[in-house]
């Protein structure tokens, strides 16, 4: 950016060529330090996390045919209705250092250092160490990325995959290397085996990155990008084909499809239903009348609009630096306007500044299920873009548009932190002051051209990006140093659960979606039980915790939402029959869909047939003994 700004003629010289000072292997290695301590310090504080996916991997540690299909229960009735990809590394490390909270959570805690570590090394590789350690800063303290690298969400391996993928994409263009294409592919295609079509959002953006700014001919980036369109389709097709071609009697039905088929929850529930709010709430459950866009978009992301990730439980999620970022992107394309195609910043503004444009403008119009910690895939977007342009920006400040522009994207993170915090105005006030008055700071000195003496520059940098910081990274910590629990987890400090941003999991660690409080008399009797399923009930929004809490199996009737006609009634008779299930436990939250339907029958069947007792305050039925 900045060679355009003096001699537009010229391609921007690779960052690399100049020695590395000597700041930059110890400000990395804090960086990684200071993430792994953010994201690890007292991690089994959050308990399961999410039960729903905490029994998945709690499964997966039993069974490796439940590890390998992602199923609820070591007896691979129904599978969760995400591909299994984060259950892999969570059912493995369960497998290799004992099922507990610590193992469980950990595999993402680490995804997320590994995650900002890339990110530095591919924002370095076209724009230098400095614009490398800043969008690795950005991403660390983001509040949501706090929230979902301390989780067991799909979302850390989702973004970890999509980075590992944009990594390959800056490799590729150093030399037009179709290896290193193809990998991005494989990233790509392994992202869709974590969360489906969503790993297709960073897609447009790495095309367009490589077909523009690639050093080859216009035939040999289109044939090396056909090359990388097969890597992603083989590297997220062949589980889907082994899935497709397992004995259907033989394997766990696919909750949340309506066929029994992985495609189908692709395009169906977990792709177009969620963008146009056609379909199904989790596990095929049908939404109920008048609920906005199939459930999600009403009710849990709000309405849709460019406003929806600025307002509400989104806004302080991600939305922090995202002005700035977004203001950064343009500038930067326009500073880069008349470069060569090859233009090193142009093309990471294309990668970065791509993705982050593609996943706003789905994320905001999406009339589906949407909840506001997906923005985590965002993060790595606002981050490298931010950390890119203002470097860029700053190395051109000679130019008065340049600081001009760059002292305009202070201000607005300041006005924008401010708002932020004002929204849970009983929590660490001074805060928002702090960050005005050093962000103004900044801006003076930059429109005033302080910084271009040899002295105060530092000092102004140094002003500047604790104003900029300040807000999200107050909000990243507090959100570390609270509990979450439940699908539905939220970022930032506990108070902020009662003013929208706790919605319906809460920074306080309220329950959601996936969370069930286990009657600790229920749990005594399941532990005493030798079947093969200690217990059977409704839907996994309980029976999660059923499992959780006694260590042992328990078949969650109908998936998450207990809608999946998973068993059927025929199946669940023949294992009552068989002894494999101990009890029924009355009482499960089959989301929108619980008492009908499968699970319906189910229950009027135990209901006339075994005769009820009181356990604690949970009425179970015990199905080897029949009235009958």
């Amino acid at each position: 950016m900045t060679t355009t700004l003096s001699a537009p003629e010229h391609a921007q010289p690779a960052p690399q060529a100049a020695p590395e000072p000597r700041w930059i292997k110890p400000s990395v290695a804090a960086l990684l330090l200071g993430t792994g301590l953010l994201y690890l310090w007292d991690l089994a504080k959050t308990g399961w996390g999410n039960d729903f996916y905490a029994m998945a991997a709690q499964a997966g540690t039993w069974s490796w045919k439940a590890l390998f299909f992602g199923s609820l229960d070591p007896g691979n009735v129904v599978t969760v209705d995400k591909p299994p990809f984060s259950l892999w590394a969570m059912g493995l490390s369960g497998r290799i250092f004992g099922f507990s909270s610590w193992s469980l959570l950990v595999p993402d805690a680490l995804a997320g250092v590994a995650s900002v570590g890339l990110l530095y090394l591919a924002v370095r590789r076209l724009s230098g160490p400095g614009a490398g350690l800043l969008a690795g800063a950005a991403l660390a303290v983001t509040p949501v990325a706090a929230l979902m690298f301390r989780y067991d969400n799909p979302d850390a391996f989702l973004v970890l995959l999509l980075v590992a993928g944009a990594y390959c994409v800056v490799r590729a263009l150093d030399k037009a290397s179709t290896l290193w294409l193809v990998l991005a592919g494989v990233a790509i295609g392994f992202g869709f085996l974590d969360k489906m079509l969503q790993a297709f959002l960073v897609v447009p953006a790495f095309v367009l990155a490589y077909a523009v700014a690639a050093p080859t001919s216009l035939g040999r980036r289109i044939g090396q990008l056909f090359a990388a369109a097969g890597a992603v389709v083989v590297s997220a097709g062949w589980w889907v084909l082994v899935v497709a071609l397992w004995p259907v009697a033989d394997r766990p039905y696919i909750s949340g499809s309506t066929d029994n088929t992985v495609l189908e929850l692709a395009f169906g529930y977990n792709g177009l239903g969620r963008i146009f709010g056609e379909g199904r709430g989790g596990g095929g459950v049908t939404p109920p009348t008048g609920a906005r866009g199939g459930f999600g978009g009403g009710a849990f992301g709000g309405q849709t609009g460019l406003t929806r990730l600025f307002s509400g439980e989104f806004g302080a999620e991600a939305s922090w630096l995202l002005p700035a970022a977004l203001i950064g992107l343009v500038a930067g394309l326009w500073f880069t306007r008349r470069a060569p195609r090859t233009d090193r910043t142009r093309a990471a503004l294309l990668i970065w500044g791509g993705w982050t444009v593609v996943t706003v403008l789905v994320f905001s119009y999406m009339s589906g299920i949407i909840h506001p910690y997906y923005t985590v895939a965002l993060a790595p977007g606002i981050a490298a873009t931010l950390g890119i342009s203002a470097r860029e920006l700053w190395r051109g400040r000679a130019n008065f548009a340049a600081r001009a522009v760059l002292a305009v994207m202070l201000a607005v993170s300041a006005v924008w932190g401010f708002v932020l915090l004002d929204r849970t105005p009983a929590w660490q006030p001074w805060l928002r002051y702090a960050l005005l008055v050093l962000s103004a700071l900044a801006v003076v000195a930059l429109l005033f051209g302080a910084d271009r003496f040899r002295r105060l520059g530092p000092a102004v940098a140094v002003v500047g990006l604790c104003g900029a910081l300040l807000g999200t990274a107050s909000f990243t910590f507090a959100t570390a140093a609270t509990a979450h629990s439940g699908g539905t987890p939220s970022s930032g400090p506990a108070v902020a659960s009662g003013r929208g941003f706790g919605g319906f999991g809460g920074g306080g660690g309220r329950g959601g979606f996936g969370e069930g409080q286990a009657d600790t008399a229920v749990i005594d009797l399941l532990k005493n039980t030798t079947t093969k399923w200690a217990a059977a009930q409704s839907g996994a929004m309980q029976s999660a915790g059923l499992a959780l809490s006694s260590g042992r199996p328990v078949l969650a009737i109908g998936g998450f939402s207990g809608s999946d006609p998973a068993p059927t009634l025929q199946q669940f008779q023949q294992y009552v029959a068989a002894g494999d299930i101990h009890y029924y436990v009355a009482g499960g939250r089959g989301g929108f869909g619980g008492g009908r339907g499968t699970s319906g029958e189910i229950q009027t069947w135990v209901e006339q047939n075994f005769a009820p007792s009181t356990v604690g305050g949970t009425t179970v039925y015990d199905l080897t003994k029949s009235i009958s």
